[in-house]
């Protein structure tokens, strides 16, 4: 699990927070300084904080737990589908579904609809209808794919959500903690730290700044993925292994349990003759 250094983390800018007047008082502990007007993020601070959500999250994965991923802002939009995609995460980068965690029944619903309309692709029943009705079912099709697609194998509420930007994803955030759900988030200088449980302070606003703390915390996720994979394949071999010498037990036991022939009876002795009188 490799943490950015100081000097990556500066390459990427993401030591550039907002305008002074725009801050928030309770980022005070993560700026460095102000220069021209801008808050300067305290670098050290986000590489430690980086790392402390980078093992979180790797124990997350290695315990097979789902992580949504959600930046609707167009800086991050790509980069969070390419390296959420790349870990088999789910992620929202379009309109966040008011309701998604809250009401989470109602996107399955949505979801088991989107599954429906495939069925009917494959079976020959699409062939059937009429050229306006499969207009109108492939552009629900494209509707619900854009926005529920990247969370259609999501069977049930995430153990986490990951979030760039925690103003602008207010929403997903205020649903995440109502239901008990760990935010980590990407936190600039004009958010509230304080609604997020894992805070990353740095520039989120730069999609350089961005990737270079997604490529930490989805490589820290990837290795705990690995050593899941390794554990499961330990578990298995010791497993086929324990079964082997139990099988040859069963056998041998099964072997001891069979009657045995018995042996022919011994022919009884011919009477005794009669005493002489």
């Amino acid at each position: 699990m490799a943490t950015p250094t100081f000097e990556q983390l500066l390459e990427a800018g993401c030591h550039f927070g907002h305008l002074k007047r725009k801050w928030n008082p309770a980022m005070a502990p993560y700026i460095f300084m102000e220069r021209n007007g801008i808050h300067i993020i305290d670098l050290y601070k986000t590489a430690a904080k980086i790392e402390e959500a980078s093992k979180a999250l790797r124990q997350m994965a290695k315990s097979g737990k789902k992580v949504l991923f959600v930046a609707t802002k167009k800086q991050a939009k790509e980069a969070i589908a390419d390296k959420a995609a790349a870990i088999g995460m789910p992620y929202v980068i379009e309109r966040w579904p008011g309701g998604m965690l809250t009401n989470f029944p109602t996107i399955r619903k949505a979801v088991k609809k989107m599954t429906t309309i495939d069925k009917m692709a494959k079976d020959g029943t699409f062939d059937n209808l009429s050229k306006r009705e499969k207009l109108q079912i492939t552009r629900q099709r494209a509707k619900l794919e854009k926005n529920l697609g990247s969370i259609a194998d999501l069977s049930r509420l995430p153990s986490a959500l990951f979030v760039v930007d925690v103003m602008k994803e207010h929403i997903a955030v205020a649903e995440a903690k109502r239901l008990g759900i760990p935010v980590f988030g990407i936190v600039d200088t004009n958010s509230d730290p304080n609604e997020v449980d894992f805070v990353i302070p740095a520039n989120d606003d730069a999609s350089k700044s961005i990737e270079v703390i997604l490529d930490a915390v989805i490589g820290a996720m990837a290795e705990g993925l690995e050593e899941r994979k390794v554990e499961r394949v330990d578990a298995e071999e010791k497993e086929e292994g324990a079964e082997a010498p139990a099988a040859g037990k069963r056998r041998r036991m099964r072997r001891n349990e069979e009657p045995k022939a018995e042996a022919p009876a011994a022919e009884a002795a011919p009477a005794e003759a009669p005493a002489a009188e």
